[in-house]
Parts: C-alpha cells; structure tokens; sequence
C-alpha cells in the first residue's frame, strides 16, 4: 500500500504536514518506537509511529530525521496526544531530507493504525503470493516438475511469515522445515479425527504450545463426489500451517486452498511413480500365490531388485508385511485402502536415504495389502550375509496413536510381519508366516495391533483359533470362582495368581513383589486352589491357569 491510501483513511485522523511530492511511497510495514536510536530494528519501508519521547532539544530531530532516513522508512507519523502541535524543527528536519511527516490526532490511537496498515499490507502481499502460486502450479501441470512443495512452503514463509509443513497421515515430514516427531503425530491424529467427524476445514489444532491451521491434501483421483471419506482419510497428506485460522480473511483461506491443491499434483506424480513398483510386487504376489515354481519367481525378483533398490551389487533379503483394514459396515472396498495406507506406514519405517518410498513394493488381493520389502544384504566378516529387517512393535509404535485417530470407533487396523527370506524359494513361506502373523494381531484387543513372526514359535499362534465359546468355557471354569470370590471379599485372587505365575512359583520373589509376607501368600494360594480343584505345584495346572489368563 501507499502513503496516499492511508492520509485518505479518514478513521485514521492523519494530516499530512510535509512531504506531499513523496506520497506514492510504498509502505511495507509499521512500527511504534521512542528511542534515540531505532535503527537495529528497521528494516526500510515502514511507516515510524512516534510519542516524541526521543526529543529532549531541538536538535535531536535532526539526528533522529537522519537516522529514518538512512534506513530507509517510508514516513514518520508523530502523536499529538502529549504535545499541543507538531514541533517547528521536526517539521523543518523532515523537508531537509524529503522525509513524509503526518501528525495523528488525539483521537487515534496507534494500535488502530497499526492494525490498518498490517492488514492492507497483508492482504496485499496474499494477492502477490497467489499469483505466484498460480504460475507456480502452471509449470508443474505442464512440465518437468518446479521443485515440489518445498517451493511453495518456501514462498509461504518468506513472503507471509507462515511457516508450513506436509504431512502423511502417520505425522511423518514429507517437506518443510524440521519438525519434531510427537508433534506431527498430534497433528495428524487430530486432522484425521476432525476428518472423520466431518468438522469443517481447516481444522485447527494445538500442539507443542503452537496453533496450527490443518488442510487436507486430495489428489486428483481421491476427489470424486460421493465418496466415502474412509477410502481416503488414511492415506491422504496434510498440510499443517503454525497460525491460528479463526480471524483468516476469505483471500487468505482461498490461497491456501490452492497451495493444497498445488501440492496434490506432486502426491499425483509420487503415486505414479509408484505404479511400476505396484506392479511388480503384483506379478510376485500372485505367482507365489499360484505356487509357480521357485526359478519363475526369482526372475521376477531379479527384475524388482534394480527397480527397488537401484545400485544394488548383491542380491538382497526380502520380508513379506501384511495389512489389513476392516470397518463395520464392510461396504468398502478394504485392498486399495490398505495398499495406500501400507505404503505411507512402510515408508515410515525406511530411512534408507533421499526417496525411501523407490523401496516400498505393495500389492492387494481381497481386503488385504501385501509388501514386498527389500533388505540389503550385510556381510559381517566371513558370515554368510544377513538382514535386519522391520520389527512389528516398531512398526506399530510409529502409526498407533494417528491412524487409530482416522479409524475412529468402526475401523480397525493389523499388521503381520514375516521373517527375512533369502531366496525365492522361502517367500512362499514368507507371505504365510505374515498372514498368520496378522490373524495373531487381529485376536487382540486394540483399533491398531501388529504381530511379527518370532510369536508365531509361542503359545501364543494357537490362541487366536481357538473357539470363541470353547475360550469363554474354558475361562470361566477356572476364573470365574476367583473372581467371584475377590468381588465378595476384595482378596485378590486373581492378581496374585497372576503375579505367582509370572515369578515361576517362586514364594519369596512372588511375596516380594505382593509386599506380603510369605504365609500370608500361601494362604492366597491355598484359597485358590480350593475354591477351583487345582493345584499350583503341577504344571499342567500352571499352565491352564496360564492359559486361561492370557485369553480372558
């Protein structure tokens, strides 16, 4: 804006008292100072508000006049609400150096100029911002690539101080500056939330001590009318800006709109990048599941590894993951879903350098998505190669608490994760140790569970099949007396049997942890053992109590 606009404010109550050739001045900002000296923190283009508490003699005009000047402001505005008139030598000092001087009247206070003038020059720099958006989004629909978001997030923060983040639906950086962890799994948890309620956007969220402006990222072909927001709510990006919303005029809600929508042209690009890896791991997944002999699948192998992980000199590791998305209803179609989401999760989990997603290969057959995970060899001295491959604990500890968030109380998510496989010949295996994995997972409680292979030597691969009335008569048999018995006389049975379990039978260390003392544990026990018929210093009896604990 210019130094006209704002003599032609009358709310402003500002007149003009030199300067009247230098009016078309821009003004870039606004500053309120009384020091001698405010040149540190000015920067050119401001107009200087001023109580002339810095004026002591005539003389000093001159000085401060001198010091605006050689920074370069663009006016300087002096209240009269301390002083009957501007003074003479002030006057004087602001023609000497063509310096535009305005007096405000009493009436006005500064904070409501100051107001004004943020809010014009704001707005105006919004207009350049999405002009320049605007061309922006042009070379990248029509050409090689701009830069991606980088750029814009880039144009966001110089231009309105707004400093902007892209996120996957896990909280993860996709661009942006650094961004702690916690806080970009709260903001996608909160996004994903707000998305299944149907809040109105942009949602606005507090973490880490800061308020952010929240706005989906929806891709071309994620946006058809009609669909169910639970096709895309775990797989869509997001773009968090550090500003409260609520006082955002319209223009400032339009731009940022179309930065979202500048950005799902980069998510359409990395999604079909990803259409050859898609394809490949569907080529694999369906030969191992047709049973094609070991040979024809390392084939197909030897043409995912340079794809997957380029350079590669040796042959690597594979590992087989396995998702699975189920909502109540079940009118949606679960596979694309699970492939997105597993694609989003599993890059998560990569850091293997710049574009971690060129290793991720995910396929779906029914409502399940299967990944083809590769994991370069590591040779240890004269060791045969070896692979450290994903854990499901970690796995799961990445996307529990943002993705619960999304699938709300009608959604569930499990993972399986197999074991690192050498050849073709062991991924067979591979896919049925992720499966039951999975099966494993899906019989705990929890909207988000994962369960890697090492389970799958344990008890506990058998407890997931079994009945679920076998399981409840099986429980209450043994159970339900103890729990009765402690609801009746608060004894607590049931934590000491489980506590007595966990010690191995070991009195002293049992009664050390209970804070009893020895006979008053073995009372506890003798009491269990009468009220159910068994007793504790037999395994088999241990180990029905065991049992029985873990499936109730």
């Amino acid at each position: 804006m210019r130094l006209r606009a704002l003599l032609e404010t009358d709310a402003l109550g500002l007149r003009l008292l030199g300067g009247e050739d230098e009016l078309d001045r821009t003004v870039r900002g606004v500053m309120t100072t009384d020091l001698r000296d405010p040149s540190r923190y000015l920067s050119g283009g401001e107009l200087v508000l001023t109580g002339l508490a810095w004026r002591r003699e005539p003389a000093d005009s001159e000085r401060f006049v001198r010091i605006l000047t050689a920074a370069g402001v663009a006016g300087l505005a002096a209240g009269e609400a301390e002083i009957a008139s501007t003074p003479d030598d002030l006057i004087e000092a602001c023609a000497r150096h063509r310096l535009p001087l305005f007096s405000v009247d009493e009436t006005v206070s500064f904070a409501s100029i100051t107001e004004h003038v943020v809010r014009q020059v704001s707005s105006e720099r919004a207009g350049d911002l999405a002009a320049v958006v605007d061309r922006h989004r042009r070379l990248m629909t029509s050409g090689p690539a701009g830069g991606g978001p980088e750029v814009v997030l880039d144009l966001l923060k110089s231009d309105l101080d707004l400093p902007a983040w892209v996120l996957s639906p896990t909280g993860r950086r996709i661009a942006g500056s650094a961004l702690a962890a916690p806080v970009g799994a709260v903001l996608a948890g909160e996004h994903l939330a707000a998305t299944r309620t149907g809040r109105r956007e942009p949602h606005r969220v507090t973490a880490g001590g800061h308020t952010y402006a929240v706005f989906p990222i929806r891709s071309s072909g994620r946006m058809a009318a009609g669909r169910d927001v639970r096709e895309t709510v775990l797989s869509d990006w997001l773009l968090a800006v550090e500003a409260d919303p609520a006082d955002w005029p319209a223009e400032r809600l339009d731009l940022l709109q179309g930065v979202t929508q500048l950005i799902a042209v980069e998510r359409d690009r990395r999604d079909a990048a990803r259409t050859v890896r898609r394809r490949l791991a569907q080529e694999v997944l369906e030969l191992v599941q047709t049973g094609a002999a070991p040979a024809e699948i390392a084939a197909r192998l030897r043409v995912a590894a340079p794809v997957l992980l380029p350079g590669l000199g040796t042959a690597p590791h594979w590992q087989v993951v396995v998702a699975r998305v189920e909502w109540a209803d079940g009118d949606i179609e679960a596979g694309p879903v699970a492939q997105a989401l597993l694609e989003e999760v599993l890059v998560d989990q990569d850091a293997s350098g710049p574009e971690p997603s060129d290793r991720i290969a995910v396929a779906h057959t029914g409502d399940e998505a299967v990944a083809l995970v590769p994991l370069p060899a590591v040779v240890t001295g004269s060791d045969e190669p070896t692979a450290t491959g994903l854990h499901a604990d970690a796995l799961l500890e990445a996307v529990r608490t943002p993705l619960a968030a999304g699938l709300a109380d009608d959604g569930r998510l499990t993972f399986g994760v197999s074991a690192p496989v050498h050849s073709a010949e062991g991924l067979r295996g591979a896919l049925e140790e992720a499966r039951h994995a999975r099966r494993v997972a899906a019989a705990r409680p929890g909207t988000v569970c994962a369960a890697g292979h090492q389970e799958l030597a344990s008890h506990v691969l058998l407890l997931p099949f079994v009945p679920d009335d076998v399981r409840r008569a099986f429980t209450a048999r043994l159970l339900d007396p103890l729990k009765d018995y402690d609801h009746r006389h608060r004894a607590e049975l049931i934590p000491t049997l489980e506590a007595f379990l966990d010690c191995d039978g070991s009195w002293t260390r049992c009664a050390t942890r209970l804070h009893l003392h020895v006979n008053t544990l073995r009372y506890r026990v003798g009491r269990i053992e009468q009220l159910t018929g068994r007793d504790l210093s037999r395994l088999e009896d241990k180990l029905d109590f065991f049992l029985a604990l873990r499936m109730s």
